[in-house]
């Protein structure tokens, strides 16, 4: 609701007050004509009291409202350096600011309270801020039309954890048609029996997809020139079957 000041004049609130002084009009019809709550109607009477003549709802502001103190503003940029540093890092998988994140931080880390927009306006400010890039037009057409035509499997390794100081596996099967992430696990070592464990949760959970989709890594497939040097070939590329190939022959998954 309004404010007072911009809805009566001052002589309409000092007749009402008189009047609620000289018991003939109740308190909570002032409070409902001036539309405030209780403490605000007791702020007005106190201050008509103390001076009657010079009484008024208009108020002059000497401060900016909506700013903050020096202490919170170091600490943004604080958290925003550690969130640059962490970009730049080429071990960490980061290539955006989070700033809901850094909000999260000052309140458990401060106790204080900021605005989302107040961070962005700082970080845009002060060089803490990323254009979004332009996403590339996909050159492969998604041919798939319903759940469990395709998983796709895969594994990453970063520095998913800074404060770790080391680098952790990221094994993953994801559905390619409803992007439902069916498994996710970190793990400190890459082995075929850690895939074949991934297919074994997804397969007993989800049941077992028409097909997977994996990249030429050498637990799934036999490429040959990659794998040994200076050694003679008796198998060309696909001849041989890794074990993580065999457990989906097996299945019966393409």
């Amino acid at each position: 609701m309004a404010q007072v000041h911009t809805r009566f004049t001052d002589n309409q609130v000092k007749e009402l007050i008189e009047r609620y002084l000289h018991h003939e009009i109740e308190r909570r019809y002032v409070q409902e004509v001036l539309g405030i709550e209780k403490s605000r109607f007791f702020m007005l009477v106190q201050r008509y009291r103390t001076d009657p003549e010079g009484f008024s709802t208009a108020y002059d502001r000497h401060e900016k409202t909506r700013s903050i103190s020096p202490a919170i503003e170091c600490h943004i940029l604080e958290e925003l350096a550690i969130d640059k540093a962490l970009i730049e890092d080429p071990a960490v998988p980061l290539h955006r600011y989070n700033y809901s994140y850094v909000k999260d931080r000052l309140e458990h880390l401060y106790h204080e309270c900021v605005s989302l927009p107040t961070i962005i306006d700082r970080a845009r400010k002060n060089g803490f801020y990323r254009k979004h890039p332009r996403k590339a037009l996909h050159d492969r057409e998604v041919t798939t039309r319903y759940v469990g035509e395709l998983v796709q499997h895969d594994a990453s390794h970063h520095l998913w954890s800074p404060p770790a100081r080391q680098k952790w596996y990221l094994i993953t099967s994801l559905d390619d048609y409803s992007r439902f992430i069916l498994y996710a696990a970190f793990l400190e070592k890459e082995t075929s029996f850690a895939h074949i464990a991934s297919l074994e949760s997804v397969f007993l959970r989800y049941g077992i997809p028409y097909s997977c989709y994996v990249d030429s890594h050498s637990i799934f497939r036999f490429v040959r020139g990659r794998d040994a040097f200076r050694q003679t070939h008796l198998c060309l590329t696909d001849e041989a079957t890794p074990q993580w190939k065999q457990v989906l022959d097996d299945c019966n998954v393409k």
